[in-house]
């Protein structure tokens, strides 16, 4: 108490004072008188790790103003979803640090992402939509792409059903992890063909699903998942035998707290995205009757 009155220019009965006021406001102790020194409660560390965060955010205003008038920003922070990471995060970066003093990029899965965006941990997020409930969101699609099927290669074309539970029953299935937006996806196909598979292996990443593929399982993938493995040989693609299932991949922001970066971001993924990766997809998967849809702001 006698600290903090010196640094705020207050006695210390006024600093307890404050303290004692916002206990009876939150109707919770925040201190613990009882012990020597006086320390936080866990409601108290919860104020004080929340606070940190206000008061840093408030100390980047000045610096936040003062980029505004060089039309660049101190830092963007933005998540990329893992089957993205190769296509997109070199190019990206690039194409951001133009714009910002410093730039971080992030993988991993939605779930994380969607949390580091709503606690500002993260400025913008590349990947599907965890958002849809949110007005405070505002979104940018960039493309839609099918589910196909993947198998170990040697095995017979699955066209039906049946064959497909055919190959549940003799290959593993290599799942996405159920944490995942993909995985979700993926469950929910397979319960509409009313197929029960016993789960044994998944990942969080498309290289982990490629790897178990060539070694003898199977799995329900996008092209873009196994582009970011690397298309390895050994595996065979087809389509879904039945019930097309596609994902849509969006940047999402803040409502209007960057400005129009975040649609620029947008446009310029699809750039990135249109110049190698689907032309080289749709020259593999040729047999593709519902090919990758590019969206227009």
């Amino acid at each position: 108490m006698v600290a903090a009155g010196k640094r705020l220019g207050l006695t210390q009965p006024a600093v307890s004072q404050v303290v004692g006021e916002m206990e009876k406001r939150v109707g919770i102790k925040l201190l613990d008188r009882k012990v020597r020194p006086v320390v936080p409660t866990v409601a108290g560390n919860i104020v004080r790790r929340q606070a940190g965060i206000l008061l840093s955010e408030a100390r980047q205003i000045r610096t936040l103003l003062r980029e505004v008038g060089r039309a660049k920003f101190p830092m963007v922070r933005v998540g990329l979803v893992d089957s993205l990471v190769r296509v997109l995060s070199a190019d990206l970066a690039m194409f951001l640090r133009a714009r910002s003093d410093h730039v971080s990029v992030y993988s991993g899965l939605t779930a994380a992402h969607f949390s580091a965006l709503f606690t500002r941990q993260l400025d913008m997020f590349i990947g599907v939509d965890e958002f849809q409930s949110s007005n405070d969101i505002e979104r940018w699609p960039i493309l839609t792409e099918p589910y196909i099927l993947a198998v170990s290669q040697g095995y017979r074309r699955v066209t039906s059903v049946t064959d497909l539970a055919r190959l549940a029953r003799e290959k593993p299935l290599v799942r996405f992890t159920s944490r995942s937006r993909t995985g979700e996806d993926i469950e929910r196909y397979l319960q509409r063909l009313g197929l029960d598979v016993p789960r044994s292996t998944e990942f969080d990443s498309p290289h982990g699903v490629a790897g178990m593929i060539r070694g003898g399982g199977w799995a329900i993938t996008t092209p873009l998942c196994m582009y970011e493995a690397g298309m390895p040989n050994g595996i065979v693609y087809m389509p879904l035998p039945t019930a097309s299932l596609s994902r849509t991949l969006l940047l999402t922001s803040r409502r209007q707290e960057l400005g129009p970066l975040p649609q620029f971001t947008a446009t310029r993924c699809r750039d990135l995205l249109r110049k190698k990766p689907l032309t080289e997809l749709r020259r593999k998967l040729s047999w593709l009757e519902e090919p990758f849809n590019i969206m227009h702001d």
